[in-house]
Protein backbone atom coordinates (compact mmCIF):
# COMPACT_ATOMS: atom_id res chain seq x y z
CA UNK A 1 0.00 0.00 0.00
CA UNK A 2 1.55 3.37 -1.00
CA UNK A 3 2.26 5.99 1.65
CA UNK A 4 -0.56 8.55 2.07
CA UNK A 5 0.06 12.06 0.75
CA UNK A 6 -0.56 13.51 4.20
CA UNK A 7 0.25 11.85 7.50
CA UNK A 8 -1.77 13.81 10.01
CA UNK A 9 0.02 12.20 12.92
CA UNK A 10 3.32 13.74 11.74
CA UNK A 11 1.69 17.17 11.41
CA UNK A 12 0.20 16.94 14.92
CA UNK A 13 3.59 16.01 16.34
CA UNK A 14 5.38 19.11 14.98
CA UNK A 15 3.40 22.26 15.92
CA UNK A 16 6.52 23.99 17.28
CA UNK A 17 8.36 23.37 14.01
CA UNK A 18 5.53 24.92 12.00
CA UNK A 19 5.37 27.98 14.26
CA UNK A 20 9.13 28.48 13.98
CA UNK A 21 9.21 28.11 10.19
CA UNK A 22 6.17 30.35 9.69
CA UNK A 23 7.80 33.06 11.82
CA UNK A 24 11.04 32.81 9.86
CA UNK A 25 9.13 32.86 6.56
CA UNK A 26 7.18 35.99 7.49
CA UNK A 27 10.37 37.79 8.55
CA UNK A 28 12.23 36.85 5.36
CA UNK A 29 9.30 37.91 3.17
CA UNK A 30 8.35 41.10 5.06
CA UNK A 31 11.78 42.69 5.46
CA UNK A 32 12.47 42.94 1.69
CA UNK A 33 9.04 44.55 1.18
CA UNK A 34 9.67 47.20 3.85
CA UNK A 35 13.20 47.88 2.61
CA UNK A 36 12.06 47.83 -1.03
CA UNK A 37 9.29 50.33 -0.31
CA UNK A 38 11.72 52.58 1.58
CA UNK A 39 13.91 52.63 -1.54
CA UNK A 40 11.18 52.75 -4.20
CA UNK A 41 9.24 55.70 -2.75
CA UNK A 42 12.04 58.30 -2.81
CA UNK A 43 13.48 56.83 -6.00
CA UNK A 44 10.05 57.03 -7.66
CA UNK A 45 9.63 60.64 -6.58
CA UNK A 46 13.01 61.47 -8.14
CA UNK A 47 12.05 59.67 -11.36
CA UNK A 48 8.80 61.65 -11.63
CA UNK A 49 10.57 64.92 -10.95
CA UNK A 50 13.38 64.10 -13.42
CA UNK A 51 11.82 61.94 -16.17
CA UNK A 52 15.15 61.27 -17.89
CA UNK A 53 16.26 59.29 -14.84
CA UNK A 54 13.30 56.91 -15.01
CA UNK A 55 14.24 54.97 -18.16
CA UNK A 56 17.77 53.97 -17.09
CA UNK A 57 16.64 53.28 -13.53
CA UNK A 58 13.79 51.02 -14.63
CA UNK A 59 16.10 49.24 -17.06
CA UNK A 60 18.59 48.62 -14.25
CA UNK A 61 15.93 47.19 -11.91
CA UNK A 62 14.57 44.98 -14.72
CA UNK A 63 18.09 43.71 -15.46
CA UNK A 64 18.64 42.83 -11.81
CA UNK A 65 15.27 41.08 -11.72
CA UNK A 66 16.42 38.87 -14.59
CA UNK A 67 19.23 37.38 -12.46
CA UNK A 68 18.18 33.91 -11.21
CA UNK A 69 17.50 34.08 -7.50
CA UNK A 70 19.47 30.98 -6.55
CA UNK A 71 22.51 32.32 -8.43
CA UNK A 72 22.30 35.60 -6.52
CA UNK A 73 21.93 33.74 -3.23
CA UNK A 74 25.07 31.71 -3.94
CA UNK A 75 27.06 34.78 -4.98
CA UNK A 76 26.14 36.57 -1.75
CA UNK A 77 27.21 33.71 0.50
CA UNK A 78 30.86 34.84 0.28
CA UNK A 79 29.85 38.24 1.69
CA UNK A 80 26.91 37.57 4.01
CA UNK A 81 27.32 33.88 4.85
CA UNK A 82 24.40 31.58 5.58
CA UNK A 83 22.32 34.28 7.21
CA UNK A 84 18.97 35.99 6.63
CA UNK A 85 20.68 38.82 4.74
CA UNK A 86 21.59 36.38 1.97
CA UNK A 87 17.88 36.03 1.19
CA UNK A 88 16.68 39.51 2.17
CA UNK A 89 19.10 41.42 -0.10
CA UNK A 90 18.13 39.66 -3.37
CA UNK A 91 14.42 39.87 -2.60
CA UNK A 92 14.76 43.58 -1.83
CA UNK A 93 16.40 44.02 -5.23
CA UNK A 94 13.65 42.05 -6.96
CA UNK A 95 10.88 44.14 -5.39
CA UNK A 96 12.26 47.26 -7.08
CA UNK A 97 11.24 46.02 -10.51
CA UNK A 98 7.60 45.99 -9.39
CA UNK A 99 7.43 48.72 -6.76
CA UNK A 100 9.35 51.41 -8.65
CA UNK A 101 7.10 51.11 -11.69
CA UNK A 102 3.95 51.33 -9.56
CA UNK A 103 5.21 54.26 -7.50
CA UNK A 104 5.98 56.22 -10.67
CA UNK A 105 2.69 55.26 -12.32
CA UNK A 106 0.79 56.15 -9.15
CA UNK A 107 2.40 59.58 -8.84
CA UNK A 108 1.85 60.26 -12.53
CA UNK A 109 -1.84 59.39 -12.14
CA UNK A 110 -2.42 62.44 -9.91
CA UNK A 111 -4.47 64.94 -11.99
CA UNK A 112 -2.69 68.16 -12.89
CA UNK A 113 -5.53 70.29 -11.57
CA UNK A 114 -5.12 68.64 -8.14
CA UNK A 115 -1.43 69.50 -8.11
CA UNK A 116 -2.17 73.05 -9.21
CA UNK A 117 -4.82 73.47 -6.53
CA UNK A 118 -2.42 72.18 -3.85
CA UNK A 119 0.29 74.57 -5.06
CA UNK A 120 -2.19 77.46 -5.03
CA UNK A 121 -3.04 76.59 -1.42
CA UNK A 122 0.63 77.01 -0.49
CA UNK A 123 1.80 73.40 -0.47
CA UNK A 124 5.54 73.19 -1.12
CA UNK A 125 6.94 70.51 -3.43
CA UNK A 126 7.77 67.90 -0.77
CA UNK A 127 4.71 68.69 1.35
CA UNK A 128 2.46 68.34 -1.70
CA UNK A 129 4.00 64.99 -2.60
CA UNK A 130 3.52 63.62 0.93
CA UNK A 131 0.07 65.03 1.69
CA UNK A 132 -1.52 65.10 -1.77
CA UNK A 133 0.28 63.03 -4.41
CA UNK A 134 1.12 59.91 -2.38
CA UNK A 135 -2.37 59.49 -0.86
CA UNK A 136 -3.94 59.66 -4.32
CA UNK A 137 -1.31 57.23 -5.64
CA UNK A 138 -1.97 54.68 -2.87
CA UNK A 139 -4.23 52.33 -4.92
CA UNK A 140 -1.63 51.99 -7.71
CA UNK A 141 1.26 51.60 -5.26
CA UNK A 142 -0.68 49.03 -3.22
CA UNK A 143 -1.36 47.01 -6.36
CA UNK A 144 2.38 46.66 -6.88
CA UNK A 145 2.92 45.99 -3.20
CA UNK A 146 0.45 43.11 -3.30
CA UNK A 147 2.20 41.54 -6.29
CA UNK A 148 5.65 41.96 -4.71
CA UNK A 149 4.48 40.55 -1.36
CA UNK A 150 2.93 37.41 -2.84
CA UNK A 151 6.00 36.89 -5.04
CA UNK A 152 8.33 37.26 -2.06
CA UNK A 153 6.38 34.76 0.03
CA UNK A 154 6.91 32.26 -2.79
CA UNK A 155 10.58 33.11 -3.48
CA UNK A 156 11.62 32.91 0.17
CA UNK A 157 11.33 29.13 -0.05
CA UNK A 158 14.23 28.98 -2.50
CA UNK A 159 16.51 30.15 0.29
CA UNK A 160 16.12 26.71 1.87
CA UNK A 161 18.62 25.44 -0.69
CA UNK A 162 21.30 27.38 1.22
CA UNK A 163 19.82 26.65 4.63
CA UNK A 164 17.77 29.87 5.00
CA UNK A 165 14.23 29.51 3.77
CA UNK A 166 11.46 29.39 6.37
CA UNK A 167 8.80 27.02 5.08
CA UNK A 168 11.16 26.03 2.27
CA UNK A 169 12.88 23.77 4.78
CA UNK A 170 9.81 21.56 4.64
CA UNK A 171 10.40 21.13 0.91
CA UNK A 172 14.05 20.16 1.28
CA UNK A 173 13.17 17.83 4.15
CA UNK A 174 10.42 16.16 2.13
CA UNK A 175 12.60 15.73 -0.96
CA UNK A 176 15.59 14.40 0.98
CA UNK A 177 13.47 11.75 2.74
CA UNK A 178 11.03 11.12 -0.13
CA UNK A 179 8.32 12.03 2.38
CA UNK A 180 5.29 13.82 0.90
CA UNK A 181 3.73 15.22 4.08
CA UNK A 182 6.25 18.08 4.64
CA UNK A 183 5.94 19.00 0.96
CA UNK A 184 2.16 19.24 1.13
CA UNK A 185 2.28 21.12 4.45
CA UNK A 186 4.83 23.58 3.04
CA UNK A 187 2.77 24.28 -0.08
CA UNK A 188 -0.48 24.74 1.86
CA UNK A 189 1.08 27.02 4.48
CA UNK A 190 2.83 29.12 1.82
CA UNK A 191 -0.45 29.60 -0.06
CA UNK A 192 -2.29 30.50 3.15
CA UNK A 193 0.39 33.04 4.06
CA UNK A 194 0.15 34.62 0.61
CA UNK A 195 -3.66 34.85 0.85
CA UNK A 196 -3.49 36.29 4.37
CA UNK A 197 -0.87 38.88 3.39
CA UNK A 198 -2.90 39.93 0.36
CA UNK A 199 -6.05 40.28 2.47
CA UNK A 200 -4.19 42.42 5.02
CA UNK A 201 -2.93 44.72 2.26
CA UNK A 202 -6.45 45.07 0.86
CA UNK A 203 -7.71 46.12 4.30
CA UNK A 204 -4.76 48.49 4.71
CA UNK A 205 -5.52 50.11 1.35
CA UNK A 206 -9.11 50.70 2.40
CA UNK A 207 -7.96 52.29 5.63
CA UNK A 208 -5.56 54.57 3.74
CA UNK A 209 -8.18 55.61 1.17
CA UNK A 210 -11.40 56.35 3.11
CA UNK A 211 -12.57 58.65 0.31
CA UNK A 212 -12.66 55.68 -2.05
CA UNK A 213 -15.04 53.83 0.32
CA UNK A 214 -17.30 56.84 0.43
CA UNK A 215 -17.36 57.07 -3.37
CA UNK A 216 -18.26 53.36 -3.71
CA UNK A 217 -21.06 53.76 -1.15
CA UNK A 218 -22.44 56.76 -3.01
Amino acid sequence: MPDPWVRWDWIKEHPDLFRQLIGEHILLALMPILLGLAIALPLGIVCVRYPRVYGPTLAATSLLYAIPSIALFVLLIDFTGFRNATVIIPLTIYTQSVLLRNVVDGLRSVPDHVRQAATAMGFSGLRRVIQVDLPIAVPVIMAGLRVATVANISLVSIGALIGVGGLGELFTDGFSRDFKTPLVAGVVLTILLALLADAILVVLQRLLTPWARGRRTA
